[in-house]
Order: structure tokens, then sequence, then C-alpha cells
């Protein structure tokens, strides 16, 4: 599976992402540090990534459009240290695979995972 990680996520993450099997790169690699959500989500959509951020707007945008793909890993709470949370997150994205690799929004909380198929239902 291919992952994007967002500027809102440290560099470090794309090494145990990559060690764990997966094809990892760090936004800050193709495109500018202050990008728009929608322009990280199109840049996903075309290349087959998944997003792994901790910006909630990702999910919201993919409720409003009933967006089928990019899927997205989401991390919610104030732990954001791979030290921390790092084996528990990558654990859960191995398990959900399949899920991500279908279209899904992944909610990685440390005291739970919750995932979602896409599209999701708009608001409204």
């Amino acid at each position: 599976m291919k992952v994007l990680i967002d500027m809102n996520l440290s560099p470090r993450w794309v090494e145990p992402l990559a060690a764990a099997g997966f094809d990892a790169l760090h936004w800050s690699e193709v495109g500018i540090g202050d990008a728009p959500d929608t322009e990280i989500m199109l840049y996903a959509r075309i290349h087959g990534y998944v997003v792994f951020t901790n910006d909630l707007d990702f999910g919201i945008h993919l409720a409003a459009t009933k967006g089928e793909k990019p899927s997205v890993i989401q991390i919610r709470g104030g732990e954001l240290r791979l030290e921390v949370i790092g084996a528990n997150l990558i654990s859960a994205m191995l398990q959900l695979a399949e899920e991500l690799e279908k279209g899904a929004l992944l909610t990685f909380d440390p005291t739970r995972t919750r995932v979602t198929m896409l599209p999701l239902p708009g608001r409204g």
C-alpha cells in the first residue's frame, strides 16, 4: 500500500512505515508545505496513495464530496509521537490494509481504532 504522509506529521514516519512494507512518501517530497487539502487529496487519488494525517478536515472533505478515494488515516488525540503510537498504528494499518485499499476512513486514537468504508454519508 502507498501512504502519503501529510505535512502536519513528521517525515520520521517514512522509515518505520517502509520497514513495515508500505511505500511511504512525505508530502514535502512532492508538494509545497502550505498546499490546500484538496491538492493533497487530488495527488493521492491520482497516484494511488492513502493519506496519513492529523488533520480532521480530510474526513470532512470525504463526507462533503462523497469521495470513494483516496482512503484517509487520521490520528485523533494529542499524541502524535512515533515512539508512543507508531507500533499500534502500523499494526492497525496492516490489519485494515484490505479496507484501506478499497476506500476507507481509518480513525486512530490511542484508545481505539475505527474504520468506516467510503463513501461517507454527506451532511444533509
